[in-house]
């Protein structure tokens, strides 16, 4: 077998909150896209969104309980410096706590986005 990557998918409840946060926070750039989907691209990192409700079932807000179990959901990243991250997510107005060392040796940094997703930005400590 020979696998070459992952490109996880989103279900997201707003495409344009969505792509806000990915691609004006994160500067993912716009791969592909239709009114309801996207696969976005950062170096070698994919990711794709998909709203959640066709346009003409979509409730006025999200659903508190499906927000909420996306917590379940986390993606790690390779991050070589998350202190560095966090100084700049933090200049783009996220509020975050800053960066913690795990007890295993990693360096992260944890951000959720606008869907309740978390998202782990990580690299090992070297002694």
């Amino acid at each position: 077998m020979n696998f070459s990557g992952i490109c996880p998918l989103l279900q997201v409840f707003d495409m344009p909150t969505a792509l806000g946060f990915y691609v004006g926070i994160l500067e993912f750039k716009v791969f592909e896209q239709t009114p309801d989907w996207a696969w976005l691209k950062r170096g070698e990192t994919e990711l794709m969104l998909n709203t959640a409700y066709e346009s003409h079932e979509r409730p006025p807000a999200p659903d508190p309980a499906r927000h909420a179990a996306h917590a379940d959901t986390i993606l790690f990243f390779g991050c070589p410096d998350p202190d560095s991250l966090y100084t700049q997510l933090t200049a783009k107005g996220l509020q975050l706590d800053p960066p913690t060392t795990a007890p295993y040796g990693m360096r992260q940094l944890s951000v959720s986005d606008p869907d309740g997703y978390a998202l782990c930005f990580q690299w090992p400590v070297s002694n």
